[in-house]
């Protein structure tokens, strides 16, 4: 299976409007963003597992990467409310389930075989930091800067524009709350871009916006 495959491409969703895709495992059903194999694929998705719902155990070959949009998601490591972001690096093992359901966007196997450390961050607790202008603040999840990947969750206040920036190693957007936009358009939450390598492009908001992003992972030549 090949979902949004060409990663030269620019891709933009509005998530919201895409039907629920059930899954090999009842209770848990997908979104499918961009993919590139089967059930054991790169994958970007959203997944949505209903209440009292459990993902039967499994290994994460080339790891997984995700982030709790809504509900409580848990595995025998803990429990990960909405806000939470979470890094399974390649060759970790656990058995998800949820108590009240939940959704998590969701990337598997997109790490290198190197890295081994597991990162845990409750967005809710961490400090934010000053961004590139007036309005703009961030709150860095991860930086690997051996490969130059950079994880964040920006937040440009009503009235806030940044300037217009290229793209290096391409970007992947998630707006989880309000509304951004650049001169392509305006997305609503819930809109995923995928912006590929050296996209020039710059960012506002009229009435404010908090995003997820991921940044510097889309190098063709890595």
């Amino acid at each position: 299976m090949r979902v949004n495959a060409d990663f030269s491409e620019r891709v933009v969703i509005q998530t919201n409007e895409l039907p629920w895709i059930a899954s090999p495992q009842p209770g848990v059903e997908r979104r499918m963003l961009d993919r590139i194999g089967d059930e054991v694929a790169r994958a970007t998705s959203l997944v949505r597992y209903a209440p009292a719902s459990v993902f039967e155990p499994h290994v994460h070959g080339l790891g997984e990467e995700f982030f709790v949009l809504d509900g409580i998601f848990s595995d025998e490591h803990g429990d990960y409310p909405g806000g939470t972001y979470v890094r399974n690096p390649p060759g970790s093992y656990h058995s998800p389930r949820t108590g009240p359901g939940c959704i998590i966007l969701v990337k598997l196997r997109q790490m290198a075989p190197t890295e081994s450390e597991r990162v845990v961050v409750d967005t809710a607790k961490a400090r934010w930091d000053r961004g590139e202008a007036e309005g703009h603040r961030r709150l860095d999840l991860y930086t690997n800067h051996e490969n130059g990947e950079h994880v964040t969750i920006e937040c440009l206040d009503p009235g806030t524009s940044l300037s217009r920036a290229v793209c290096s190693g391409g970007e992947e957007i998630f707006v989880l709350s309000g509304s951004g936009a650049d001169e392509q358009g305006e997305y609503p939450s819930g809109t995923w871009i995928r912006n590929p390598t050296s996209y020039r492009r710059s960012m506002k908001s009229a009435s404010g916006a908090v995003y997820w992003v991921k940044r510097g992972h889309l190098d063709p030549v890595r």
